[in-house]
């Protein structure tokens, strides 16, 4: 924390006064040179998103972010404010951070002028130079820019022409701050034009004052493209007035993907440290997002968002979790027939076509899960065959043997880590399989694999799959007879 000063105090100091996009732009080439991340967290956008943001302050825009949501529009508007100063000495007093060496509200004028270099000096810190606004249709001309203040005429006993009864708006108090404005094409055209000139020129008016106030924000807008022919669209003449549009993306691959959901979930310490995740189990839980954006039954347009993977790897570390306080046990393992406890997750993240309406969010959830299922399966595993000769044996075909010799195969959820490890080994041709496909991996990825076979033979009709509230079951199948002969 600063201590207060006197803006004699502050001139002798040797403080440089900068307008925001000087201080964004001298801190950006400062990072740069010391070869720091200008800005953290943002997994996957090293090549593209983020050399167009350098560009943009260096150039000293306002920007537009522009993207489907869930693609971290908002953590790059708020990883700015690293780039500000840590503090910035203000006008003690000033509703609108007025700086001491070009104060533009007539408090703070009034003020310098009585006290000159004995004006207190007061500092922000750059958290508190943040200012964010969803744009909603109700949010009107008041809300952003001021209006006239009848109760404080009232109080000070002032005219309604004076400037000291106005009540300053969200973006005269951001003077000197950085501005996000979300969802744009939500706000009025009539809202919208209001926010001309404090872009062109820099400066306001409130109900007809005619009062020039150069205000100096750092605007950053985020939009979603699909919102423009949907809800609204942002006026051609402010999209002018925007110096640098930028388009954001989803990750480009699993492992990009998985950096993401791990730094954003919200799981406690001692939940990571009791449950085991499996890698394949985080890959598994990525590609049903992968598969969501590429579903005949999922609206494109609307987005995938990446909150799916990280709502879901809570529900996952949750399903576990119950299982532990359930069971007594300490520790356990994250298992396949966990991934039905993130369906919540999907149903409520994805927007369906007509298609996906038919088939009802809960299926379409279950067919994005087996996609993924496959999908992870392929690369890991041979192709499971349509048909099969007789007599011609396929890495499956004594796996499939097993069930038809036994019975069948229950996973309980609530099953304690031992009770599950020896249902799985007790199919002695899984074991092998596994072992033989995917050489010396450690027990708890290998378990979590050989529920990747069987869950994918059912999906492949080579095994019968039946899921209730407490288990799934795994049996012998009829169609698969067909295939296989009876043996």
């Amino acid at each position: 924390m600063m201590k207060e000063i006197t803006f004699g105090e502050l001139k002798k100091s040797g403080y440089k006064e900068r307008s925001i996009s000087e201080e964004l732009k001298e801190n950006l080439i400062a990072t740069i040179k010391e070869n720091k991340p200008a800005f953290k967290g943002l997994w996957g956008y090293d090549n593209t998103v983020v050399p167009q943001l350098k560009k943009a302050i260096l150039a000293g825009h306002h920007i537009n972010l522009l993207g489907l949501r869930g693609q971290a529009k908002t953590r790059i508007a708020r990883n700015m404010i690293e780039l500000l100063d840590e503090y910035m000495p203000i006008v003690k007093g000033s509703e609108i951070n007025d700086s001491p060496y070009s104060p533009i509200s007539k408090f703070a004028k009034d003020t310098l002028t009585e006290l000159g270099d004995k004006t207190p000096i007061a500092w922000i810190h750059r958290s508190d130079r943040f200012f964010e606004k969803l744009a909603t249709p109700d949010v009107n001309v008041s809300d952003l820019i001021g209006d006239i203040d009848p109760i404080k005429a009232a109080t000070l006993k002032l005219p309604y022409s004076d400037e000291r009864v106005l009540h300053y708006g969200m973006i005269p108090r951001a003077n000197r701050c950085i501005f996000v404005l979300n969802e744009l094409p939500d706000l009025q055209a009539r809202i919208q034009v209001s926010l001309f000139n404090i872009l062109q020129e820099g400066d306001i008016q409130i109900r007809g004052f005619q009062l020039r106030m150069p205000l100096d924000i750092q605007f950053i807008f985020t939009a979603n493209p699909e919102d423009y022919t949907n809800r609204g669209s942002i006026v051609t003449p402010l999209k002018d007035r925007i110096g640098s549009q930028i388009f954001t993306h989803y990750p480009k691959s699993i492992e990009l993907a998985k950096k993401i959901t791990s730094q954003e979930a919200n799981v406690s310490e001692s939940d990571r440290a009791n449950i085991a995740l499996p890698e394949l189990a985080q890959d598994l839980l990525e590609q049903v997002a992968f598969e969501a954006r590429d579903s005949e039954y999922v609206d494109a347009k609307s987005g995938v968002s990446a909150r799916l993977t990280i709502s879901a790897m809570e529900n996952l570390y949750a399903a576990a979790n119950l299982r532990l306080i359930e069971s007594g046990d300490e520790k356990t393992t994250i298992r396949l027939v966990d991934f039905m406890s993130i369906i919540p997750s999907i149903t409520g993240k994805i927007e369906l076509v007509y298609e996906g309406e038919q088939e009802g969010a809960t299926e379409v959830a279950k067919l994005l899960i087996d996609r993924a299922v496959t999908t992870e399966f392929e690369k890991r595993f041979p192709e499971i065959p349509n048909l099969e000769k007789d007599g011609v044996k396929t890495p499956y075909t004594d796996v499939i043997e097993w069930f038809d010799n036994n019975d069948m195969l229950e996973l309980n959820y609530t099953d304690s880590d031992a009770d599950f490890r020896t249902s799985l080994n007790s199919i002695k041709p899984l074991s092998k399989l596994v072992d033989e496909h995917l050489g010396s991996v450690n027990e708890t990825e290998k378990l979590f694999c050989m529920e990747l076979v069987l869950w994918s033979l059912a999906v492949g009709n080579k095994l019968d799959r039946t899921e209730s509230d407490k288990a799934f079951s795994f049996d012998s199948s009829q169609l698969g007879r067909l295939f296989y002969g009876d043996n």
